[in-house]
């Protein structure tokens, strides 16, 4: 069974999906896109900022959940070019911590988006904690 998470704080969409569910000690976080919460605006040009953005986004979700950052052990990230790969790399260095999540990193079609980012927290430690 899973319990739905529900931010309001978070980004708001009229699509079919939640912000995330957790499934035991697991939360699944959909995937999120660099765009403002509140005006649903793309936040910068860059790949940098839109991967900054759409990780508060992650982080506002978790917090819903009880949880941070640093209880992620997944992420799985599409990018809209194989170009933006250094870019991203360096963002996603400022805002994890080691030891690093795992981590999936694709090129995909995402419209007009730089970025989307999902990850799934692992809810009784943190990274690094131990089991």
């Amino acid at each position: 069974m899973s319990i739905q998470i529900k931010a309001p704080q978070a980004p708001q969409f009229p699509l079919p999906f939640s912000h995330a569910l957790r499934a035991g000690d697991f939360v699944y976080v959909s995937g999120q896109v660099g765009v403002d919460p509140v005006t649903r605006e793309v936040v910068g040009d860059t790949v940098e900022e839109q991967t900054l953005q759409c990780i508060k986004n992650i982080e506002t979700i978790l917090e819903a959940a009880g949880l941070t950052l640093d209880h992620v052990i997944k992420v799985n990230a599409h990018l809209s070019s194989n170009d933006l790969f250094p870019k991203y790399n360096e963002a996603y260095t400022n805002a994890f911590s080691t030891p690093y999540p795992t981590r999936t990193s694709v090129v995909s079609g995402i419209g007009t988006y730089l970025i989307e980012i999902d990850v799934i927290a692992y809810a009784p430690t943190k990274r690094g904690e131990g089991a």
